[in-house]
């Protein structure tokens, strides 16, 4: 049916003395819109990733000595080598710098990059944040065309985007759409998440790649998808031009994102929380915890401060308060408003590096559940505490909800420093056990009986 409904049109259109023609360039003396101008120029700037990772394949038949003899197995490693596909963006033309995603290039033993004129260049790493899953990578510069970042802080929900990538390793390909919404935050594994979503379709492959606006400029760097299925379902996700930039400078730098602390622990506020505040929900950030002698301790911080503002950025929650925290470098200075009793203050401080820990890492067990020093990552959420790292699900701890990652800061109204000072505070052990809790950025109190 569908074939002789074509046929019958193309007679129709025959018999009448019409001749199929192109389309004509202008409408009115008006161009018709396209995006091939601004296409021309991007597209050379965003690459194909290809790496290549070797796994030692490891068989209690191959380790073993009489087993090789006896079959006479050669004494050789064996190895499984694996590739993956991706995209990346060149940003630096003179020195031959691509931004792409962490999981596109982690644990790769090769990194390759094909060019859209057809060259494939061997790429060195520089250095990878997981924390925003980003990564920059270096190839030779050579006639190489970059993109400009935009301020993503400019987009708004409706702009028209494009997707560049390259989907399931079949080259370079163009999707479009529109901004769908901003700040979004959820996935997993990530500390730091301002995501831009987009219906501009990506699927797998297009990690890395870039997402840019109508000017040609780079608005994101292309990083995940929503889907029931494992294709696109209109629903992706892109990294900010603005977060992108700043991790890469580090990157660049010191091959490692150095970021600080402001020493302040704050929460969500719920309806209940903004109530009793007097402030409207979804405004501003509940201070739960203030680190001794941290920048904000000595910036006269208290506990049952509400952030409203960090520079001119508004904070509306706990994760808008951990990225802006997160893009501040060490040493900066910047401008904290918070209310306290209703008014309106506000204070300067400066970001501090996060202090380490010296000496051999401890760990103690009570109960089911093994205690540890905090790791360099922990903290970046709290100065001090203790790392709950295992936990038996039949213990009282687990019962009432605690979990491995948790951080316990304080207990039975005395800071935990670290695991001397948790330890002496459960030698005076009472009941019931009040203990202070952080996890990811927020904090309880969890009462042990």
């Amino acid at each position: 049916m569908v074939l002789r409904g074509i046929f019958l049109f193309s007679a129709l259109m025959s018999g009448s003395g019409l001749a199929l023609a192109a389309l004509p360039v202008a409408v009115d003396g008006e161009p018709l819109p396209s995006l091939a101008p601004v296409l021309t120029r991007v597209t050379p700037s965003v690459v194909n990733v290809n790496t290549l990772t070797r796994v030692r394949v490891r068989s209690p038949l191959l380790e073993d000595p009489f087993f090789r003899r006896f079959f006479n197995v050669p004494d050789t490693p064996r190895e499984r080598v694996s590739q993956s596909l991706g995209s990346g963006v060149i940003v630096n033309a003179e020195k031959g710098y691509v931004l792409t995603n962490n999981h596109v290039i982690a644990r790769a033993d090769e990194i390759s990059v094909g060019l859209k004129d057809g060259r494939t260049l061997e790429a060195k790493l520089i250095g990878t944040d997981p924390d925003t899953d980003l990564a920059v990578i270096q190839v030779p510069a050579e006639n190489l065309t970059a993109l400009q970042l935009a301020d993503s802080d400019e987009l708004q929900v409706g702009d028209f985007v494009v997707a560049v990538g390259n989907p399931f390793g079949l080259g370079q390909t163009v999707t479009s759409g529109i901004v769908s919404a901003l700040g979004r935050t959820g996935l997993r594994g990530l500390e730091y998440q301002n995501f831009i979503q987009t219906d501009a379709s990506i699927n797998p492959g297009n990690s890395g790649g870039a997402l840019i606006n109508l000017r040609g400029e780079l608005i994101g760097i292309n990083s995940a998808i929503f889907t029931p299925s494992g294709g696109n379902v209109g629903i992706g996700f892109a990294i900010p031009a603005n977060m992108a930039r700043y991790v890469m400078d580090q990157l660049v730098e010191f091959g490692e994102v150095r970021r600080g602390t402001m020493g302040l622990i704050v929460q969500d506020l719920t309806a209940d929380l903004a109530g009793a505040f007097l402030i409207e929900p979804g405004r501003g950030v509940l201070v739960s915890e203030v680190v001794a002698g941290s920048a904000a301790d000595d910036a006269g911080l208290e506990p049952g401060d509400i952030v409203i503002r960090m520079d001119k950025r508004d904070i509306n929650s706990a994760q808008d308060f951990h990225n802006a925290e997160g893009r501040l470098a060490i040493g900066e200075s910047l401008k904290i408003e918070y209310l306290r009793k209703g008014k309106t203050r506000d204070t300067r401080l400066a970001i501090q590096p996060v202090p380490v820990i010296d000496g051999v890492e401890m760990d103690f067990r009570l109960e089911g559940v093994r205690f540890t020093e905090l790791t360099d990552k922990h903290k970046r959420q709290v100065l001090n505490g203790v790392l709950i790292d295992e936990i038996d699900s039949r213990s009282r701890l687990a019962r009432q909800g605690l979990k491995v990652g948790d951080i316990i800061t304080g207990a039975n109204r005395q800071p935990v420093g670290n695991l001397a000072d948790f330890q002496k505070v459960l030698e005076q052990m009472r009941s019931p056990l009040l203990l202070q809790v952080v996890r990811g950025n927020r904090a309880y109190v969890v009462r042990v009986d």
